[in-house]
């Protein structure tokens, strides 16, 4: 067995075009002989195929996605036959909302609205089947011209009906630091929560150009989440919706329990700001905890912070897709 390479052809499927490529599987455009439609195909790298942990998560990752069925959510197709291990899904026309504010820093409110209420909408789809996201971030959320959003990547998704995997160099419960919920640090698995903490965080950035906690590398950046309040929106952008700041610093908050407690809610929020009592987030709240134990936060973030380290050096030389051209989710 060999690479997959352009003009290849992989059971139904006409290798067409590679659109990505990164440590773990690269995406290619094809075109389904069999519809003629064109796909899009993610195809780990071959050491991958015969590594048994990592071809349970890969199928796992199929298995989810095929039980989703939402227009803001990749769509994932069942081939007829499959030969070796890979992925067929839609493909989707845009760019990764983390090349959008690349580009534009800040948005707009009300576009800004336009793609949290239709991420919150995939969210509370998957939320209702069981399956909690945990690596929501600008990078898996595609854009479409028309303004569509399309959530992408399940490599890390929490499957609540399915048993708990362990995988030995890629942590199962830690995404992006920036994004992660506190509860994701200390090493829990996380619910529909952590992923509204996620969807907070990216509503924070596309309202101010900005993150609620920054630091110099990614162990200050938890250390923050764990210990310290988020900045209010006023302190980059002094003249933000009250309402909406209060949207904002509610998903935001640090224990789950204050937090909204699904998506449906949010959602409800963030369809009427106006109806959202404003918050003075200059006014001390009582005081909450992380859930963490402040004798082990370190050694947890410590750990955290190992058990990544493989995963990020596997993603080493993943490079976003280009944009305004056909894009897929990326391999990991």
């Amino acid at each position: 067995m060999r690479e997959v390479a352009i003009g290849d052809r992989l059971d139904q499927y006409e290798i067409l075009e590679l659109l990505a490529r990164s440590g773990m599987a690269s995406i290619f455009k094809a075109r389904d002989t069999a519809t003629a439609e064109t796909v899009a195909l993610k195809v780990p790298h071959i050491q991958f195929e015969s590594d048994v942990v990592f071809f349970e998560r890969f199928q796992r990752e199929e298995e989810i996605g095929q039980r989703l069925d939402h227009p803001n959510v990749i769509k994932f197709l069942k081939p007829r036959h499959k030969s070796r291990m890979y992925v067929a899904m839609e493909l989707a026309e845009g760019e990764s909302l983390r090349s959008i504010l690349d580009r534009e820093r800040r948005l707009p409110a009300d576009r800004a609205l336009a793609i949290a209420q239709q991420v919150c909408e995939a969210l509370a789809h998957m939320h209702e089947r069981g399956v909690v996201h945990r690596d929501l971030k600008p990078e898996n959320i595609l854009v479409t011209p028309a303004g569509q959003v399309k959530i992408v990547d399940f490599g890390i998704a929490l499957d609540k009906s399915s048993r708990r995997l362990t995988w030995l160099g890629l942590s199962s419960t830690i995404g992006t630091p920036d994004y992660i919920a506190p509860e994701q640090i200390g090493g829990r698995r996380g619910d529909a929560r952590t992923d509204v903490y996620a969807l907070g965080t990216i509503l924070y950035e596309m309202l101010t150009g900005n993150l609620p906690f920054s630091g110099p590398n990614a162990l200050a950046v938890m250390r923050a989440k764990t210990e310290e309040e988020p900045r209010p929106l006023t302190y980059f952008v002094p003249d933000i919706d009250p309402h909406l700041e209060a949207i904002v610093l509610k998903a935001i908050e640090r224990a789950p329990r204050d937090r909204y407690q699904s998506a449906a809610e949010l959602l409800q929020d963030l369809r009427n700001p106006s109806a959202v009592p404003i918050r003075d987030p200059f006014v001390p709240r009582r005081r909450r905890r992380s859930g963490i134990p402040r004798r082990f936060a370190m050694p947890l973030l410590v750990i955290a912070i190992l058990a990544g380290l493989s995963a990020l050096i596997a993603f080493t030389g993943r490079r976003p897709p280009p944009r305004n051209t056909p894009v897929a989710p990326r391999g990991r």
